[in-house]
């Protein structure tokens, strides 16, 4: 049989990273396997829906270079893709269930049901629908359906024994039925409850691997219990850890964590959140942390996923994501980063090469595209105060005045401006001055940037223009 992986997003806004890594997987496991990666649209629950939202899911996937074998946008022939559109096909497996016993119609109100949870809570005991409904009549079900009044339908629960959940990172697990509620399945407006539309899809689309959170193993039960109704074949399991977040607490949209089109926007590349994320709750056989995609599907093995929850690590996103911009072509780099520096400074007044050798000195330096306009902050301000640490440098060594002089009649003796004259003068200095090491580089950069660190003399140098340079060693 074929492995066949879907992902179901709701279309609820952006897509969080908690959600990207289960694409992730399930997209790894079918590659891995020769198998078909599906998308379909989750979109029962209608009040919380986002308009365009289909589209982020779209675009979400195009940037990680995820190929989709069927979906929405490229329908096969189990379609269609957006559950919305399969209203019908979920009432008929429904009412087939209530023909069959394990289901029944529901018509208790609101109001009944805040009774329940009340009685539930003076008891201290956890909610479970008393399943009243189940004992109507077939007589009193027609006289209330003739009357329009509304209805759900709900699955009949065991009460008794224990239903087993065979999964492959956890092995089996058994849940006691007596704590599994009769759910819903259909709710009132016609729409199916998001488990109930997962069993009924899954089965109809072939799905042989179902990868999921592992907050959602105990409703699994429920999942089998109808699988088992129906004589349907019951796909693998695969529960995945949680990721938490850096606060100690699950991620999730709601909460506000990142999104990937957070990150996208920030600058961290598509390619480098997928290496990220794949680490989270799953280890390689080898020490290798970069993958390319192809190395992702030889490599992966969904038997070395964890039973562990992970951190999110924004720092390890950053050094991921640093590792992909030093292996970019430069020419490729200056492309992708030059909008991120626009967006932080006027560069109207700069030419395209200042720019694009600007840009190519730092790219070493950044580990996100955003991070470009705090680096380079220096070829863009009014001033600097020299402070701290490089005041007292300044103050202490006795060579710092003499080699500050040395160097500046080096450049004013430059005719041609570029960083091959530029570390002429250096090297000049370093003779004339009998200075060598940070004795000669420290006062020239400290003198001229306030700070201690940056790029190589020369290209900071050279960027920063004779006339400025030369005003900074003079003031």
């Amino acid at each position: 049989m074929k492995v066949r992986t879907r992902f179901a997003p709701s279309p609820t806004g952006f897509m969080h990273i908690g959600n990207l890594r289960t694409a992730i997987f399930e997209y790894l496991v079918a590659k891995k396997n020769s198998g078909e990666f599906i998308l379909r649209i989750e979109d029962t629950d209608q009040e919380r829906k986002v308009e365009g939202a289909i589209d982020f899911i779209y675009k979400t996937l195009e940037l990680c270079h995820f190929d989709i074998d069927e979906g929405p946008n490229n329908p096969g022939s189990v379609g269609p893709y957006i559950q919305s559109e399969r209203k019908e096909i979920y009432k008929e497996y429904a009412e087939k269930l209530v023909e069959m016993g394990k289901a029944y119609y529901c018509f208790c109100t609101e109001e009944e049901l805040n009774h329940q949870r009340s009685v539930a809570e003076q008891k201290k005991t956890a909610f479970l629908y008393d399943g009243r409904c189940s004992r109507l009549t077939k007589e009193e079900v027609a006289e209330k359906m003739a009357q329009n009044i509304p209805y759900v339908i709900r699955q009949k629960m065991p009460k008794e024994g224990v239903t087993e959940v065979h999964d492959l990172i956890h092995g089996t697990i058994k849940i006691d039925n007596s704590v599994l509620e009769d759910q819903i399945l259909l709710k009132s407006d016609g729409y199916p409850t998001y488990n109930f539309a997962n069993i009924v899809d899954d089965h109809l689309m072939g799905i042989t691997h179902v990868i999921r959170g592992h907050e959602y193993l105990d409703q699994t039960a429920k999942y089998n219990l109808v699988y088992g109704a129906f004589g349907w074949e019951i796909p693998e399991y695969i529960h995945v850890a949680m990721v938490m977040g850096e606060d100690g607490n699950k991620l999730s949209k709601r909460n506000g964590d990142a999104s990937f089109m957070d990150l996208y926007n920030e600058g961290y590349l598509p390619e480098a959140i997928v290496n990220y994320l794949c680490l989270l709750g799953w280890s390689p056989a080898t020490n290798q942390e970069i993958f390319a995609m192809d190395e992702l599907i030889s490599n992966f093995d969904e038997h070395r996923l964890s039973k562990s929850s992970s951190q999110y690590d924004v720092k390890k996103l950053r050094w991921v994501n640093q590792q992909y911009i030093k292996n970019m072509p430069d020419d490729d780099f200056v492309k992708w980063v030059k909008p991120f520096l626009a967006s932080a400074y006027d560069l109207s007044s700069k030419s395209e090469e200042w720019i694009n050798h600007l840009l190519r000195v730092y790219k070493s330096h950044i580990s996100y595209g955003k991070e470009i306009g705090d680096v380079t902050s220096l070829f863009f301000q009014d001033g600097f105060e020299i402070t701290g640490e490089c005041k007292e440098f300044m103050e202490t060594e006795e060579s710092v005045p003499n080699t500050i002089k040395v160097f500046t009649d080096e450049l004013k003796s430059i005719d041609e401006w570029n960083t091959e004259n530029i570390a002429l003068a250096i090297e000049n200095t370093k003779e004339k001055a009998s200075v060598k090491g940070k004795l000669l580089y420290m006062p020239i950069r400290i003198k001229i940037s306030g700070q201690m660190h940056g790029p190589e003399l020369p290209d900071e140098v050279y960027l920063m223009g004779k006339e400025e340079v030369i005003k900074y060693l003079e003031s």
